[in-house]
């Protein structure tokens, strides 16, 4: 196929109702039914549903993958947080959430407007108060944060969904900000399958560059000694990271 361009984005067709890599949806449905819709707090609700009508709705986190979130964060006592790509806020909301009311997420995005979409859900929720929010490249607030020394192993949890090719080095970064014991949670990290398919499948172009870096990437994570890595088979794919040293 020249070009690549007639071959739709993997993620095209996705919203927060079927992003899944599940082969069942019979299965999937169930377990939104069961153990996740039941439990997921009205403002998320209504933030996720608003966010599905979003030209990018295919970019929020499906509710399963944010109810993981919260989980980890409250197992883990995460008080001290980071989260690099907002969006319209959707997971950023769910760690508000579940973060102690003395909790702050720092959260990184390029693009306000998105994030302003997310921002009275927040503020009804009443967890304004726990989101620090900072617009810009994520790269360049990550070193702003790094050259106050005080600000090195201070966190102790941090989210990764934004610009799949820089992940490497947004880990190099969050290793240093998060204390050893700390959780980093990477996104998007088997990108619609497309991890596991032969070099010549046709791709878009988007797919093929993404798909490189979040092998890659992986790849790296593996052989990382500092850390400890679960990787899940929920949503898109999600990485587990836990800083050993």
């Amino acid at each position: 196929m020249a070009g690549g361009d007639s071959v739709p984005n993997v993620h095209s067709s996705l919203d927060s109702s079927n992003k899944t890599l599940l082969k069942s949806e019979a299965l999937y449905q169930y377990v939104l039914d069961t153990t996740v819709l039941p439990h997921e707090p009205e403002c998320m609700r209504e933030l996720r549903l608003l966010t599905d009508k979003h030209e990018k709705g295919f970019m929020v986190s499906p509710p399963d993958e944010a109810q993981i979130l919260r989980m980890l964060i409250k197992l883990t006592g995460a008080k001290d947080t980071i989260e690099v790509g907002v969006y319209t806020g959707y997971s950023l909301l769910a760690t508000a959430l579940a973060l102690p009311d003395d909790g702050k997420v720092i959260a990184i995005d390029v693009d306000r407007e998105y994030y302003e979409v997310g921002r009275p859900f927040i503020e009804k929720a009443g967890v304004a108060h726990k989101v620090d929010f900072r617009e810009g490249p994520a790269l360049e607030h990550l070193d702003a944060l790094l050259a106050d020394e005080a600000n090195h192993g201070r966190f102790d949890f941090a989210f990764v969904d934004a610009d799949k090719p820089n992940y490497p080095k947004y880990h190099e970064q969050l290793l240093k900000l998060v204390r050893v014991g700390g959780t980093i949670v990477y996104d998007n990290t088997l990108w619609g399958g497309t991890v596991a398919m032969p070099a010549d499948t046709p791709m878009s172009p988007l797919d093929r560059r993404f798909s490189v870096a979040i092998r890659d990437l992986n790849a790296k994570l593996s052989a990382d000694e500092r850390v400890e890595v679960c990787q899940l088979t929920v949503a898109d794919g999600i990485t587990i990271c836990r800083r050993l040293v």
